[in-house]
Order: C-alpha cells, then sequence, then structure tokens
C-alpha cells in the first residue's frame, strides 16, 4: 500500500480505537457514574424513606465495605409517592374518629331499639340480613381506612426541604430544619440550616475535585472508601485515553430522608436533584459521551458521616432513584 495512503487508514483506525474505548464505560461518567455505592453504617442494606425531591425507592446498594447480614426486602418498587406506611390506629394508641363514631351510632341505635322493645337489633327480619348488614359495613370500613392511610401518608411524608435561594441554602415555607424521626432504635440527629449548606457546598465541592481529578482535595470531602472508588472511576477513564468534564452545576433543591446516631457517629442521607454538563473525551479533545451544551438533571440520594462530637460532614455512600 502506498504511503499517501496507508496514512489515512492508520488515522481512521486510530480515531475508532479511541472511540471504542471509552463508549464501553458507564453511560453516567460524573462521579459516581450514576452507581449506588457506599455504606450508610447499619442502615447500608435498607432503604431511605421516599421524599418530595426522592419520592420513589432508592435503588439497593451495588458496592460496599460494609457486610451484608441479612436480606433486604424493603428496597421494592414504589407506586405511589411520598407512601409512607401509617401505623394502625390500634398500635399508635390513637383511636379512629371514623370508626368510633361509626361504631358509637351503630350501638345507640341497637340500645334504642331494645328499649322500645324491638329488640337489640330491631328492625332486622332475619340473622342473614344481620350477617348481610354487617358484610356491607365491613366493605366500607375497609374503603374509608384505605382512604385514610392513603391522605394521612401524603400529609406526613418527606423530610425538612431545602433549595437554592440568593443566600445560598433557603428553607422551604412552613419547614423548619429538624430532626426526622429514626427507625431500628437508633437515636435521631438534629439537623440544621448550617448542616444543609455543608451538604449542598460539599456537592459542589466533589464535582469540581472530580473535574480536576484531584484526588487529595476528595479526601477532605469523602470517606476513604469513597474516594476509593472515585480514584478507580478515574483512573478506568485514564486508562482508556478518556476523560469525565463535568461543568455549570447548579443545585435545585434537596431534602431530608432521615438522621442519625449509632456507634459514636452521625449519619443523614440527603435526596439532591442538580444539574450539570456531563461529557467525555477522548485523549484528542473530541466529545465520545454527553453534551457540551444540554444539562442533564440528576437526582440522587447522598449520606453524609462525621463523629457525633462535632467535625466535618463527609460523603459515605450515593444511591441512585428508581423513576
Amino acid at each position: 500500500m502506498k504511503p499517501r495512503i496507508l496514512a489515512p487508514v492508520l488515522t481512521a483506525f486510530l480515531s475508532i480505537s479511541l472511540l471504542a474505548g471509552p463508549l464501553a464505560l458507564h453511560a453516567d461518567a460524573r462521579p459516581g457514574q450514576g452507581g449506588s455505592m457506599g455504606s450508610r453504617g447499619s442502615r447500608t442494606w435498607s432503604a431511605p424513606p421516599p421524599t418530595r425531591t426522592a419520592p420513589y425507592s432508592a435503588a439497593p446498594m451495588e458496592r460496599s465495605i460494609t457486610p451484608r447480614t441479612a436480606p433486604s426486602p424493603n428496597y421494592g418498587p414504589q407506586t405511589a409517592p411520598f407512601a409512607r406506611p401509617a401505623a394502625p390506629f390500634a398500635q399508635s394508641g390513637v383511636r379512629h374518629p371514623f370508626l368510633t363514631g361509626f361504631a358509637g351510632g351503630f350501638l345507640g341505635a341497637g340500645l334504642f331499639g331494645l328499649l322500645s322493645g324491638h329488640g337489640l337489633f330491631g328492625g332486622m327480619h332475619s340473622f342473614f340480613s344481620l350477617i348481610g348488614l354487617m358484610i356491607q359495613v365491613a366493605l366500607v370500613v375497609m374503603v374509608v381506612m384505605w382512604l385514610v392511610r392513603r391522605f394521612t401518608g401524603n400529609k406526613n411524608s418527606g423530610g425538612s426541604h431545602f433549595a437554592m435561594g440568593s443566600g445560598g441554602v433557603a428553607n422551604a415555607p412552613g419547614v423548619t430544619p429538624g430532626a426526622v424521626p429514626s427507625a431500628g432504635g437508633n437515636a435521631s440527629v438534629q439537623i440544621n440550616t448550617a448542616d444543609y449548606q455543608a451538604f449542598q457546598q460539599t456537592l459542589m465541592d466533589i464535582q469540581t475535585a472530580w473535574n480536576q481529578q484531584n484526588i487529595a482535595a476528595m479526601q477532605q470531602m469523602a470517606t476513604p472508601e469513597m474516594v476509593s472508588y472515585f480514584n478507580e472511576q478515574l483512573s478506568a477513564l485514564a486508562s482508556q485515553g478518556a476523560r469525565n468534564v463535568v461543568s455549570d452545576v447548579h443545585f435545585i433543591q434537596g431534602d431530608l430522608a432521615e438522621a442519625w446516631r449509632e456507634n459514636g457517629m452521625d449519619y443523614a442521607t440527603v435526596a439532591m436533584r442538580y444539574s450539570l454538563i456531563d461529557l467525555t473525551t477522548n485523549a484528542m479533545g473530541q466529545v465520545i459521551q454527553g453534551s457540551s451544551t444540554e444539562p442533564v438533571n440528576i437526582t440522587e440520594l447522598w449520606t453524609f458521616t462525621r463523629p457525633s462530637r462535632g467535625g466535618r460532614w463527609l460523603l459515605s455512600a450515593i444511591q441512585q432513584t428508581r423513576q
């Protein structure tokens, strides 16, 4: 083959090789690459509660140094936004207002029949009519209880909500930062506005450190486990002659899913929605994934941890949300 013909062939071959490698990577190249990884203490294998920002269930952890001691059946599909199981009234110690009034009226009608000489169930012509009435009452009660659980769950769902404002993090009207009731016997943790600002700032700073491939900076913002995952992902990109570039990061909104304390450590899982430009280039600077002009919207659950005695919040886990 003549040299003047061989050169274009080699150029085309190299271009195809550089393009083929990074395309085999995960479609999301931002920090975490769209996966679920890290540790949430004893709740690593339990799904965080849904919130307004992330109303559906979270994806289970794919990678974690925390041993998996039991199956996690609570990572099921969430069909209704903000669905949180309401405690039965018999267990919560609160009488159901509808059932109390209905039963009182039913008993009152029976006593009136007894006093008027028609018997306790006067007006009922047979035992079977009584059974039919009871079945109808049971159906009505079931429908009413379903409606009460549905609307009560919608009303009580979600943690403290925060969103970008002119001065940084601003709480939604009528919502005060605080503690989310904890499950599993762990003590709840009070989360305030300064904590929300730290969560938001860490989100932004990690994107910057990732873009700069600055592992030393990440070590100041994330646990060693998460830093090892980030380092591994950046190394995989570099080995294929590719680089991920994130820019134009905008925090949109977030809210607290749960916060608790265990073994001398505080944990807070926060649902956060943000947008950014996420693209991957090859060694020649050509875009091979993503767009340099179209931002993507991301909703993820980030878990932060710090010593209970005080200190900086560090990112300890990232989880994806199911749509």
